[in-house]
């Protein structure tokens, strides 16, 4: 980006779920690069080791407001009140079948993959649109574009996300505020294992009629996630992050890792009925 008052400035980035992941490797790949990083987690080991690598690291909580607003005023009296760039990346994914989800876990899932997100978004917007330019990327996830089974929570929210993003990205044409969406695939993350608590707390798999198609799935999350040679290491999420950030013409949508692209060429040559039979795994 060219649009910077003063151009030997580091440019500045608020990058949120850097406990671990795709948001850890970016932010320390962003500081690496020259940008000034504030990154977010909500634990104070992730955090202390953030600040180790000289990251400038900060608390949040996307279910809490007080704590997006309070990030938002620290950084941006860091920065004299000026930023160039937001990646909304933490979440956590709400696992089992749509029937079995209780009400309250469903808004649990929007409060954290999406509400906290637009909250941050928008208290960011005016500082953006004040000085002329300015980054939003969301990470969305392949679930936002393709559906699977026993993770409806979570396709929902970013199901949602994908919406509320492009219709901002068209609202916001013309302001020097361009938005972005990142769909990952299959990437090395412990966003399986991190479910897991939240699939214990909620739902009442003993007592599902989906009991003994929870119990293979149970061992997976148990052990980690699925093991795959198609899983891609993190480093090539921040591959597209950075055009999203540096191109002159950022991309609505960065789809990342042969699966992802798999399922969305499926979704468009598929008749619509063999494609979800196949996506259910009875085709």
């Amino acid at each position: 980006m060219n649009d910077y008052a003063n151009p030997r400035a580091p440019r500045t980035i608020i990058v949120t779920g850097a406990s671990s992941g795709i948001g850890a490797w970016c932010a320390r790949a962003l500081k690496a690069d020259g940008w000034r990083v504030f990154a977010t987690a909500r634990k104070p080991d992730d955090i202390a080791a953030l600040q180790a690598d000289g990251i400038e690291a900060f608390y949040i909580d996307y279910t809490d407001p007080a704590s997006i607003e309070k990030l938002v005023e620290d950084v941006l009296e860091r920065t004299g009140r000026r930023l160039d760039a937001l990646y909304n990346n933490g979440a956590y994914a709400q696992a089992g079948a749509v029937e079995d989800i209780p009400v309250d876990a469903l808004r649990q899932q929007f409060e954290a993959n999406l509400f906290g997100w637009h909250d941050l978004s928008r208290r960011l917007i005016p500082v953006m649109r004040e000085q002329g330019h300015g980054r939003i990327v969301n990470c969305s996830s392949i679930l936002g574009l393709v559906p699977a089974k026993f993770r409806g929570p979570y396709a929902a929210s970013k199901y949602a996300l994908e919406a509320l993003t492009l219709c901002m990205r068209m609202e916001l044409k013309g302001s020097g505020i361009h938005v972005s969406l990142i769909e990952p695939g299959p990437v090395e993350s412990k966003i399986a294992s991190n479910g897991l608590p939240w699939f214990e707390k909620h739902i009442d798999w003993q007592n599902s009629a989906h009991r003994d198609a929870y119990l293979p799935q149970l061992e997976r999350l148990r052990g980690g996630g699925t093991k795959s040679r198609l899983k891609r290491k993190p480093d090539a999420v921040y591959k597209v992050l950075k055009h999203a950030l540096e191109s002159s013409s950022p991309r609505p949508h960065y789809v990342v890792t042969i699966p992802a692209k798999v399922g969305v060429t499926l979704k468009r040559l598929l008749p619509a009925s063999m494609f979800y039979r196949v996506m259910s795994g009875q085709g």
